[in-house]
């Protein structure tokens, strides 16, 4: 099927100095009328001045012969024809996985009667549960006579450290842009990520259907991310689908969608080139993701760069320090539509899975055993956000976890350091505490998370930043925050970002909704504790998104929290009389009939500073007859999730993570050096 030409799209040309400098740019049409100095207008295409020699053409898609260097190493490698690779990336609830889910669906990856949970993808239980894509995944799909190798990647900036990885994978992206909101932060980390690859991109306006959708802003809004990322000439010249992903249909123009996702497969096929192979030459792949399986142990995959590689072949396994070891490779597999296929060779180009190497990394390389050399490996950004973690020592240790000794905890942080590059684990002051390093705050927890619910038992501190001495300054991260927030709720919002540190650089109506954008520079420091602010702020309508910018001078003192604590006074079982008369002072996380101990927070302080309770007094038992009960009404107790309860505590407090509860308490050791 030959593609139409874009209609979001004019081509033109300037008469430079010579003709060897004549240069052909792509734009959209609004900015052809900015550059041109004409009035702005979203509806009809502008006429514009053309060179005699000029002439137009179909589209060009976002690769091209002028990207690849002219070495001789190039002239030997070949392209495949008959394989795409592509990363389908996005901001978080874009709705990437969606639409792969109509991409399997389509494919005829399922049968016809066969039962079809929505959002294949994710399939991790904390996945489905918190609505996000955490790990990324491959899956693949034969169109024609193509085969497309598919890898969904997490959309939160936190996990930004798995998208970085996948990215060495693939050839080209799918940036998936909702119609509405346009580029978001991860929009912006993921795309800057993948130019710096060089990598094809094919930009889909999803959601096309939603009645307050603006696709001439989102494809100008998408075009002008790219020039303020140093696109290539042939990168801004990308290629634009509006898709559906939750009806499965695409198009080439807003108005007029095809009855499937036909439009977009070709798009793949035509503008995302074929892996760059060299297809004699020793064999190297290098291992960009880890799975376990316990039957067959540790599998690496990658995508296989040169060579080929066969069951049961003897291959050596190298660092980037040129220290190699042997290994044989027991099994291997290729991805066929949604599972794991055994494969007794893979040529060079396709994405496979490696079993038989136990001890092996993310970042080695899979080489010839005769004359292997490694490749570049991975490198991510650093950590921004860390906290402690140590053993239980509250009262209840070891009723609910399985696993409580700090030798449990240690091997447990340190295998996650295997598949989690951008995470980092150091010992703490004492030998049964240690320091987490991540991504942010949601990195962290999905650990913790995932810890309990293999029956760990453990302490976590609050969060802190990750600062740097330059000099004779002090740095600290600052991240870009985006807040979509009604109008009648923008003043408080507006204030409490100020209060921490936060500086407003964009602010802009979203939509038919009455809503407004805004977007700030804020530390990081600041954004600690901030999303329950703004959803108490809001009435539980703002939205925040936050990614990483860039190193800093010092902000200055930020206060995160106005109230104290309520503490228990003693250990005991709560009970309903005590809790009545407690409840006046603040808000309560317990109920009557929880067993407590001393130091543990069962609420919040209406007042600044930490107040003692006694919330297990019971009421005093006479002789004397009433002629009626008292009836106590208890307010309904604060429900805290495991990220509220992170947020929530401060420096002298710590968070209590067993498999079946989650509580927080007052640092004993700070209280001691206090007194």
């Amino acid at each position: 099927m030959e593609m139409a030409l874009n209609t979001h799209r004019v081509s033109f040309s300037f008469s430079m100095a010579s003709p060897s400098s004549l240069r052909r740019t792509s734009y959209p049409p609004q900015f052809a009328n900015q550059l041109l100095g004409l009035p702005f207008s979203s509806s009809k295409p502008t006429k514009l001045p053309v060179s005699r020699n000029s002439t137009c053409w179909p589209i060009k898609c976002s690769v091209s012969e002028a990207m690849e260097p002219k070495t001789e190493k190039k002239k030997q490698l070949e392209r495949r024809r008959d394989i795409r690779n592509i990363a389908i990336v996005a901001h978080v609830d874009h709705g990437k996985t969606t639409l792969v889910d109509a991409m399997l669906k389509q494919t005829k990856v399922f049968r016809d009667n066969q039962f079809v949970q929505e959002r294949i993808m994710d399939s991790n239980d904390l996945e489905r549960e918190r609505g996000i894509t955490i790990l990324s995944k491959n899956t693949s799909v034969t169109y024609k006579d193509t085969k497309i190798n598919i890898i969904d990647t997490p959309g939160h900036s936190d996990f930004g450290g798995e998208v970085e990885r996948i990215l060495n994978m693939v050839e080209g992206i799918l940036l998936v842009v909702d119609s509405v909101e346009g580029p978001m932060p991860q929009t912006r980390f993921v795309l800057k990520k993948a130019l710096e690859f060089g990598h094809a991109v094919v930009v889909v306006v999803n959601k096309i259907d939603r009645s307050s959708a603006r696709p001439d802003f989102v494809v100008n809004s998408t075009f002008e991310l790219f020039l303020e990322l140093n696109a290539s000439d042939e990168q801004c010249d990308f290629q634009t689908i509006y898709a559906s992903g939750i009806k499965g249909q695409a198009g080439l123009t807003p108005e007029n969608l095809a009855e499937d996702l036909g439009p977009l497969f070709e798009a793949i096929v035509r503008c995302i080139p074929g892996p760059h192979i060299d297809k004699d030459g020793a064999l190297q792949m290098l291992a960009t993701n880890i799975e376990y399986d316990e039957h067959k142990g540790r599998i690496a995959i990658g995508r296989l760069q040169a060579g080929v590689l066969e069951k049961g072949m003897d291959v050596k396994v190298c660092t980037a320090e040129d220290s190699c070891r042997y290994g044989r490779v027991s099994e291997l597999f290729v991805y066929d539509k949604f599972s794991r296929v055994p494969a007794g060779r893979v040529e060079a180009g396709d994405i496979c899975a490696v079993c038989g190497i136990a001890d092996i990394q993310i970042g080695e390389t899979i080489a010839d055993k005769v004359s292997g050399k490694p490749l570049p490996s991975i490198r991510v950004e650093e950590p921004t956000v860390k906290m402690s973690f140590s053993i239980n020592t509250s009262p209840f240790v070891g009723r609910e976890g399985k696993y409580v000794t700090s030798r449990n905890l240690r091997d447990r942080l340190h295998r996650e350091l295997e598949r989690n590059l951008a995470m980092r684990v150091e010992d703490g002051e004492t030998a049964d505490t240690f320091i987490v390093s991540g991504r942010g705050t949601l990195h962290i927890t999905v650990l913790i998370e995932n810890m309990r619910r293999e029956g760990y038992e453990f302490m976590v501190g609050p969060p802190k930043v990750i600062n740097k001495n330059v000099g004779d300054k002090l740095l600290e991260p600052y991240e870009i925050a985006t807040v979509e927030v009604p109008e009648e709720h923008m003043g408080s919002v507006v204030e409490l970002l100020g209060k921490r540190r936060g500086q407003m650089f964009d602010m802009e109506g979203v939509g038919s909704e009455g809503t407004t954008l805004l977007k700030y520079k804020i530390p990081t420091r600041g954004l600690l504790g901030l999303r329950n602010s703004i959803l108490t702020a809001s009435r539980g309508t703002a939205i925040l998104n936050t990614v990483f910018d860039s190193y800093e001078p010092w902000a200055g003192d930020i206060s995160t929290r106005d109230q104290g604590s309520l503490v228990a006074f003693e250990d005991g079982t709560s009970t309903s009389y005590a809790l009545a008369s407690s409840q006046e002072r603040g808000q309560m996380f317990i109920g009557p009939g929880v067993d407590v101990y001393k130091g543990q927070i069962v609420g919040i302080h209406q007042r600044p500073g930490d107040l003692a309770l006694n919330v297990c007094k019971k009421k005093a038992a006479t002789n004397i007859r009433s002629n009626k009960e008292q009836t106590v009404i208890l307010d309904t107790p604060l429900d805290y999730s495991l990220d509220d309860c992170i947020e929530y505590i401060q420096e002298d407090e710590l968070v209590e993570v067993t498999p079946q509860s989650i509580r927080m308490c007052k640092n004993p050791k700070l209280a001691k050096k206090t007194r």
